[in-house]
């Protein structure tokens, strides 16, 4: 299979850009060479649009509404998928703070089944109640920092302040925990590990790289699913992002076939059916694949965000409807997910209540002890 990867909203590290509130990653997916099969129909779209690529932004409604029988006569011919995933970008940050101050095996004040456990989704949203934007951003700020002490002088000073919030918080066990793992943090903010150590590992963290980790699971799900082997990988050409969207395939690459274990009711960590094919790198101007995600991710892109769409582009969205895939990485994604998961909950039995509060004692007296410094 063949698979062409482009994105927009693209704005490194800046999350608080308040006209791309959304990174944005588009996959073509298709059992045949498009950068081939497509060339031809997609001269003839140029010719017509007098254009020497068709770039969609610069298109607009106006520019696309007549090449749309040509564009939805390529998707009819070739037969191929896009996917679409986004990553909101201000949650990002305040994701990242969970992840970092409240890892469990960072910080001990936190209990084990409110990282390991679904659970942890309960917590996350609450503390994002706290946030601000300010705050949020100060988050991020201490986050990406390289410099050891400005980030964990940053570290506290935002937990100060988000514990100083926590009498907002509507339930008393969510008051306590939170507390004191922020309490926790303020006077260990060296072994919260919560800042990146160099550019390279700034990158990392980026909505950009976060967004291609959904890319590649993607990709590795349509291979399972179509029972096929990629025969290329062809990503946009940028400079910023290229270097880490390599390492990252590679790296899941080698994981492939390896069995990662996570907490009980959490998703399964899956590595299987990764590609092993190295992704390369191309552009519009040389791929037609990269073309045709383009058009339709600016398309995809109008609709979530119910902005302007001439009626006729919705030909460009109907085949996919049911077809195409999407993903989110957002508070309320995460919200809605896994509020469903709650609700199908089968009631526990007697001995079941039991046997989980022996292991919540046991686990508050380890918690407790490390609250108050003595173990």
């Amino acid at each position: 299979m063949y698979f062409y990867v482009d994105e927009s909203g693209h704005t490194g590290p800046n999350l608080f850009d308040p006209d791309q509130p959304m990174l944005y990653y588009g996959v073509l997916s298709s059992q045949v060479n498009v950068d081939f099969l497509a060339e031809e129909h997609l001269q003839k779209l140029r010719r017509q649009a007098q254009v020497t690529r068709l770039h969609a932004n610069e298109l607009g409604n106006g520019g696309l509404v007549p090449l749309i029988e040509g564009l939805a006569a390529i998707q009819r011919r070739l037969d191929f998928r896009f996917d679409l995933y986004r990553v909101a970008k201000p949650d990002h940050a305040i994701i990242c703070f969970f992840d970092q101050v409240f890892d469990h095996g960072n910080n001990p004040a936190i209990t084990w089944s409110g990282y390991w456990t679904p659970m942890r989704y309960v917590l996350l949203l609450k503390l994002a109640t706290l946030f601000d934007e300010d705050l949020a951003k100060r988050a991020w700020e201490a986050r990406i920092e390289i410099d050891d002490a400005k980030a964990e002088a940053a570290l506290v000073s935002v937990c100060m302040d988000l514990r100083s919030r926590v009498g907002e918080l509507p339930d008393a066990r969510s008051r306590q925990l939170i507390s004191d793992v922020l309490t926790w943090a303020e006077k260990n903010p060296s072994e919260i590990y919560y800042n990146t150590k160099s550019k390279k590992d700034r990158l990392q963290v980026t909505p950009n790289i976060i967004g291609f980790q959904s890319v590649m699971h993607g990709i590795a799900s349509r291979l399972k699913k179509q029972r096929k082997k990629e025969a290329a990988i062809i990503v946009d050409q940028q400079s910023q992002f290229n270097k880490a969207q390599k390492s990252l395939s590679e790296y899941f690459a080698a994981m492939s076939g390896i069995p990662a274990v996570n907490g009980p009711g959490l998703p399964a960590i899956d590595f299987s059916g990764m590609p092993k094919t190295p992704i390369s790198f191309s552009s519009s101007a040389t791929s037609g694949g990269l073309e045709l995600v383009d058009v339709h991710l600016w398309v995809f892109k109008r609709v979530m965000e119910k902005k302007e769409l001439a009626p006729e582009l919705y030909a460009l969205v109907k085949p996919h409807i049911h077809r195409g895939r999407t993903d989110e990485i957002s508070l309320n994604a995460l919200a809605a997910r896994w509020e469903r998961w709650f609700e199908e909950l089968p009631d526990p039995t007697e001995e079941q209540i039991a046997k989980g509060k022996e292991l919540m004692a046991i686990d508050e007296e380890r918690r407790l002890r490390a609250v108050r410094g003595d173990g």
